[in-house]
């Protein structure tokens, strides 16, 4: 786990400000609020931009991808709902900090990412930090059947249709959040009711990386 040197009372200090920022952006959610008020957010981002760490924007990665702004992931982490002990996908792993999140929520952790270069760097360092996921290298469209039905899915990509396998792979009750569309996706909350029949709510226009098929090659 982290030591002081890892997170100084400074980082706290700013994780205190962000929280606050959030909260006036409209999050009401404590459990959330308090979680990513934990998570040592500049341990997740490339060292280019350690000193804006716990700005609410969002900066690139490894592989072409994002670490979202601690607003979208207090936002779709809020609408996600996720309650102790029960079992999330995350489709995009990313960076690991939403994963962080959510695990620090207490989620039975199952995530998927398609970029081997992130997938390794990421499990290497949310391993390091102590938090508990199973973490898997595969193409997101089609989540992990083997392990469904999940309690909640959280699609951490712009998708441009909502994918058929991940619908499948929620339980009666459960809940998705996925950002749906091309160049500009709509944030959209999906509730499965049976067997055959979903609600569907969207709740504003927002921003992300698109989803991609397929696992790419290791070069």
């Amino acid at each position: 786990m982290l030591n002081n040197n890892h997170d100084t009372y400074r980082h706290q200090g700013l994780r205190t400000r962000l929280i606050q920022e959030l909260r006036q952006k409209g999050i009401k959610d404590e459990l959330v609020l308090k979680a990513i008020g934990t998570v040592p957010r500049h341990l997740f981002i490339d060292r280019g931009f350690i000193n804006f760490a716990y700005s609410d924007k969002a900066f690139p990665i490894a592989a072409g991808q994002t670490i979202s702004q601690p607003f979208t992931v207090a936002q779709q982490t809020q609408l996600l709902g996720v309650r102790v002990d029960e079992t999330v996908l995350e489709v995009g792993t990313g960076s690991g900090y939403q994963a962080a999140v959510l695990v620090l929520l207490g989620a039975k952790l199952y995530s998927i990412e398609r970029q081997p270069e992130l997938y390794k760097k990421t499990s290497v360092l949310l391993s390091s930090l102590g938090y508990q996921l199973r973490m898997y290298l595969g193409d997101g469209y089609k989540g992990l059947p083997q392990i469904s039905p999940f309690d909640k899915i959280l699609v951490t990509a712009g998708a441009p249709v909502i994918p058929r396998d991940l619908l499948e792979q929620l339980k009666i009750g459960g809940v998705m959040v996925i950002p749906v569309g091309d160049k500009k996706q709509i944030m959209t909350r999906i509730v499965r009711i049976s067997d055959s029949d979903f609600e569907q709510e969207e709740l504003g226009e927002c921003a992300f990386v698109p989803m991609l098929t397929g696992i790419e090659q290791i070069k």
